[in-house]
């Protein structure tokens, strides 16, 4: 089982984009933080109350986005495309095909990505 942690803006709208990724919640710590999980992979949604969240020593400030992220497995990645859209989810890109298959990068609600692939 893996756990990753985003830093995101709106706790309760990154719970619904996840939602729309087969995510479910396990745990909310009202507007600070949330515990989303789909199968192996459990996600840590942390707002702008979340301790993960507190400035560094060095002032630098975590915030959301960047170019890391995980991927999920699609059996049919226009579909899911198409269907994402239609909700008002937002991509990086157009559909990429390479040797391995094909990938989009989706933004959740605070621009962090989760790249959504198809084997070959």
């Amino acid at each position: 089982m893996a756990v990753m942690r985003y830093i995101v803006a709106d706790v309760d709208a990154s719970i619904g984009f996840y939602g729309l990724l087969g995510f479910t919640v396990e745990q909310q710590f009202g507007p600070a933080m949330a515990i989303v999980r789909r199968d192996d992979l459990t996600l840590w949604l942390a707002g702008p109350a979340a301790s993960a969240s507190r400035p560094m020593p060095d002032g630098r400030q975590p915030e959301p986005g960047g170019w890391n992220r995980f991927a999920l497995t699609v059996e049919d990645l226009p579909a899911t495309v198409e269907e994402l859209r239609s909700k008002g989810v937002t991509f990086r890109n157009d559909i990429v095909t390479g040797p391995g298959g094909q990938q989009i990068l989706a933004e959740d609600p605070s621009g962090n990505v989760v790249e959504l692939f198809q084997p070959a």
